[in-house]
């Protein structure tokens, strides 16, 4: 029995001392190193970039959507092909989009320094863009250089944003936003300081919401905001208007038929920009929700009345806009409601109203019992001048609004609605309604419009940063000629030579939207 149990605790040493030179051969596993570590100074999502004291977050969104009876990827059916109600038009448009942003801070003795950037990739269904030929090919909007011939969708021009495209497969890239922000300063491409906070969404996925200013896709400015602490700020900026915050300025000399028709008052005669815009804001911010007043200075520079600089030019004129904006929190219907509006007037400086996503040309058709079809039509501009004349300045005001209402943790609704409206002065109305261009017109001649626009839009979000939704928008114009009027052939929307009855026109569209915020 002694030697046997000698025999185990030799075998069981010896079996030790093998494992241990085992273990001893093998590669020991380092302690874990921290490479990426949270940085909580900035909220959720931060974290520091490795070997650096500055914190970044990344985010996004992925979008796969589809609009039925729209003007483009998500537009009201409002001018060209899409208003023509006829077989040139695509009766729904698809898009995919990815948007990519990323955010940077660095605690400084300053005070923190921080940047943004956020880009997007898309690809848009195509837009017709001809009228077709004898061989009946068509053609569509794009730049791969195919034969117009081949009958065929030739690019995704629809999808660019900021005036960039792309072909067949590589869609379009945009930049939204990039910009610096240091010591209560903002410089780059922002949102304006003027836009409510909601932009152009108070409620509503729809694009072309007008009665007010909507930035969405940024502009250039540089801007001082001063912080005065229990939720009041205010801010001074200086921004570009030449993408986003100006319209046409009509030369009337250069009116025809077709081009009133299709809501163009003129020859633009937009010259080189001298100035930028100013705009002051004023918030205040508390638990109940926010108050927000904002105005704008922009400077109407013309070209001149001729084909050459001795032909002489108006003088500029400076034009102005005001908005109010307003958001109601914690209201009784149900946690998390939200009721946002926004009013606002604006003389010569009309993109104020009818945001840089929104229709300043309308020329849309419908049916008639009187005529070949009715049409109705409008124009935006910022100003208007006739021969050696001044500039005229265009009056407009407007407001939108929603109400959202969360039936539960996963579903809301909300209803929303905008109105504007564009009033041209005596002189300019003589210039407009005194041209050749409306010599076949028998009736009323006024330049002056109402838009309004109503709808109703439901997200369901089953899984956090997951949310589908379907929006409905009706949209009418009130313009104000009557009577008819004989054109020539309206070629770019394959009209005929023929008479039209003015009368005013409705138009609706709906979108569906998965979108995968991360």
């Amino acid at each position: 029995m002694r030697v046997a149990k000698s025999l185990l605790l030799g075998t069981a040493a010896g079996l030790i001392a093998v494992g241990g030179a085992q273990a001893a051969d093998l590669p020991v596993k380092a302690k874990a190193v921290e490479y990426v570590k949270v940085c909580s100074l900035y909220g959720a999502g931060f974290y520091y970039i490795p070997g650096t004291d500055t914190c970044v977050k990344l985010g996004g969104y992925l979008r796969a959507e589809v609009a039925l009876n729209a003007g483009g990827n998500y537009n009201g059916q409002y001018s060209n092909v899409f208003a023509a109600k006829n077989r040139l038009v695509n009766y729904y448009s698809m898009r995919a989009r990815e948007d990519l942003n990323i955010d940077t801070r660095t605690a400084t003795e300053y005070g923190v320094v921080r940047t943004y950037f956020d880009a997007v990739f898309t690809w848009t269904t195509g837009n017709y863009v001809g009228t077709g030929s004898a061989t009946g090919a068509t053609q569509y909007s794009g730049t791969l250089g195919l034969n117009a011939a081949n009958n065929g969708l030739v690019g995704s021009t629809s999808g660019n944003v900021n005036g960039t495209d792309g072909n067949l497969s590589g869609g379009a890239l945009g930049v939204y936003y990039a910009f610096i922000q240091f010591a209560g300063f903002t410089m780059g491409k922002s949102v304006s300081q003027f836009d409510a906070p909601w932009i152009n969404y108070p409620g509503n996925n729809f694009d072309q919401l007008v009665g007010g200013s909507g930035s969405t896709n940024g502009v250039n400015q540089f801007t001082y905001t001063a912080d005065f602490g229990q939720g009041i700020t205010a801010a001074i900026s200086v921004q570009d208007p030449t993408q986003v915050y100006q319209t046409a300025i009509w030369n009337t000399a250069g009116m025809s038929t077709t081009g009133v028709l299709g809501g163009a008052y003129g020859t633009n005669n937009l010259a080189g920009t001298t100035s930028p815009d100013i705009v002051g804001m004023v918030r205040v911010d508390q638990a109940w929700g926010l108050f927000q007043a904002s105005v704008a200075a922009h400077d109407n520079h013309a070209a001149y009345y001729g084909a050459t600089e001795a032909t002489g030019h108006p003088e500029d004129k400076w034009g102005w806009a005001v908005q109010l904006a307003l958001s109601i929190k914690n209201i009784p219907t149900g946690a998390g409601d939200v009721i946002n509006v926004s009013g606002v007037y604006t003389e010569g400086a009309s993109r104020y109203n009818f945001q840089e996503l929104a229709a300043t040309s309308y020329s849309m058709f419908g049916s008639s019992n009187a005529a070949y079809q009715s049409i109705g039509f409008a124009g935006v501009s910022d100003a208007v001048f006739g021969p050696n004349g001044n500039l005229e300045l265009t009056k407009t005001y407007g407001f939108r609004g929603a109400y959202t209402h969360n039936w539960d943790p996963y579903w809301n609704t909300a209803l929303y609605g905008a109105w504007a409206a564009v009033s041209y002065s005596g002189t300019a109305k003589g210039l407009i309604c005194g041209s050749a261009a409306f010599a076949t017109l028998t009736g009323t001649c006024n330049p002056d419009f109402n838009i309004g626009q109503v709808g109703v839009i439901t997200r369901w979000t089953p899984v956090k940063g997951l949310t589908f939704s379907a929006d409905f928008t009706y949209s009418h114009l009130d313009q104000k000629y009557s009577g008819f009027i004989t054109t020539t052939a309206l070629t770019s929307v394959a009209k005929p030579a023929a008479t039209y009855e003015l009368k005013d026109q409705d138009t609706y569209s709906l979108l569906l939207r998965a979108q995968r915020n991360w």
